[in-house]
């Protein structure tokens, strides 16, 4: 089952400069397996070593939060979409 994966401009490069890449996967985590499997070069961009997300990255399935969903283990569906976003910071 697709899912739309929106891409942040940071991102885009290793995307081919594509906004919305379409990843399967019953999961977050398999889906960011897919992701990575079409783009390679996302993977420490997304990932620490560990496989873990990277804490400068939040993520979206549709408008909730995932680490508040099981983060990597959030089950995903064919209509939904993730949002990929750099956490923003300053004064």
């Amino acid at each position: 089952m697709p899912v739309d994966v929106r891409l942040p401009n940071i991102l885009r490069p290793a995307a081919g400069g594509q906004t919305t890449v379409e990843a399967v996967g019953a999961t977050v985590g398999e889906v960011f397996d897919d992701l990575i499997r079409q783009h390679p070069s996302l993977r420490e961009q997304l990932l620490t070593s560990d496989g873990e997300i990277h804490r400068h990255l939040n993520i979206f399935l549709n408008d909730d939060d995932i680490r508040y969903l099981g983060k990597l283990g959030a089950k995903v569906g064919e209509t939904d979409t993730l949002t990929l976003m750099p956490a923003v910071a300053g004064g």
